[in-house]
């Protein structure tokens, strides 16, 4: 679905990107997973020409995506991200129906594929399609920024960190809908986060990034595993400690280690 060959990106003398090459097939989560400045989020933003690559090349689904129009490569590529960019002038609808508009799809349909979304991410079409923004809880808007990108039927979502800033509850609420979601309809998903915790939940396969390069890929068991090397193994250390000690817990022990 997506292949990646040598994708780079500099800004002068900074190396965003450095030659970064994977393949994602259809209906696969995969993760990009490394600390804040490692390229993820650049990463992610040039599968979708939201910045041009210095070199490199990326196809979507056999087709190459620098030569391809705008419009048809914001088809088939949902993005949503932490911030949800919501419009705040426009009503949840208005939101949702952004790209199929620039489709030209006709108004019946725009409707129904908003309502249809709508209850896909379990908000009630009736109650929620003309509140505005404002109006809404995070995890509210969060799904609806997830709706929105969901609305053109795209074959690829791309996600930068979309659930940060909700709270534990909402966030293991929206990450289980979520992969309901991607499973259902057989959606590649491209997953930018530096929780190591929620890539491991999440990701079918786990690409690790380190200053612009990609330190290591492979499933979450394979990386919890057979760490590649220093900077995985710390990554993987953290989730690793914390399970140690709940399930110390759950067996009555008692730990002084802090979590």
């Amino acid at each position: 679905m997506i292949r990646i060959e040598g994708l780079t990106k500099r800004y002068g003398a900074t190396l965003a990107v450095d030659s970064l090459s994977l393949e994602l097939a259809r209906g696969e989560f995969l993760v990009l997973l490394g600390s804040s400045g490692c390229g993820k989020t650049t990463t992610l933003k040039m599968i979708n020409r939201l910045i041009e690559p210095t070199s490199g090349r990326v196809w979507i689904g056999g087709s190459d995506a620098s030569v391809m129009a705008p419009h048809l490569l914001r088809r088939q590529v949902g993005y949503c991200f932490q911030a949800i960019g919501l419009f705040p002038h426009m009503t949840v609808a208005e939101n949702i129906a952004v790209t199929p508009r620039l489709l030209d799809w006709e108004a019946d349909r725009i409707r129904a594929r908003t309502d249809e979304l709508l209850e896909i991410v379990e908000l009630e079409a009736a109650s929620f399609r003309e509140r505005m923004p404002a109006e809404l809880s995070g995890g509210q808007q969060q799904r609806v920024g997830i709706a929105r990108a969901l609305a053109a039927r795209p074959d690829v979502l791309l996600m930068d960190e979309p659930f940060g800033s909700l709270d534990p509850l909402t966030r293991d609420r929206l990450q289980r809908r979520l992969q309901s979601i991607q499973r259902e309809f057989e959606i590649s998903v491209v997953f930018v986060t530096h929780d190591m915790v929620e890539a491991l939940v999440l990701g079918d396969r786990i690409a690790v990034m380190d200053a612009g390069r990609l330190v290591q890929i492979g499933s979450p068991r394979e990386l919890l595993l057979d760490p590649a090397g220093p900077i995985v193994a710390d990554l993987m250390e953290t989730p690793r400690r914390q399970a140690e000690q709940v399930e110390a817990l759950l067996e009555g022990e008692q730990t002084d280690e802090p979590v």
